[in-house]
């Protein structure tokens, strides 16, 4: 018993398989095409504060670190890591509120970092946390 007949369908007109190479091919271009923006995933309102920002004051110090011999500078004068050891106990015995502010070259061995810090952390001075700088930095 049939209930209902059979349709024959009749193929369609615009043949499909070609028309997913075209898109693909479409697809294809506009990734190339398409430039993309890097932009940050969380976007942050930092906080302000209107009281002036407290500068460096002429008795602390500032050491470079440089990537290559020689590596430390103390301003703009060059010096040895045991002139940085007594120049820091020279200066904390003056003035115990000294504080150290380290800027070192980003191909900088870390190494020489720690020492600078372990000899200003033996001598009792305080130290801000060191600021990376591009190649090539001059004191």
């Amino acid at each position: 018993m049939r209930f209902c007949q059979k349709k024959r369908r009749t193929p369609p007109a615009i043949i499909i398989v070609s028309l997913i190479d075209i898109l693909i091919v479409l697809l294809i271009f506009m990734m190339v095409t398409t430039t993309f923006r890097q932009q940050p995933a969380i976007r942050l309102e930092l906080p302000t504060t209107k009281q002036p920002r407290q500068g460096g004051s002429e008795g602390n110090l500032i050491v470079t670190i440089a990537k290559e011999p020689p590596y430390f500078y103390l301003g703009p004068a060059q010096v040895s890591l045991e002139d940085l050891k007594s120049e820091f106990k020279r200066r904390a015995a003056q003035n115990p509120d000294v504080v150290l502010a380290l800027r070192a070259d980003t191909r900088a061995e870390f190494g020489n970092v720690l020492k600078v810090t372990e000899a200003a952390s033996t001598a009792g001075i305080k130290s801000r946390p060191v600021a990376y700088l591009k190649d090539g930095i001059t004191p």
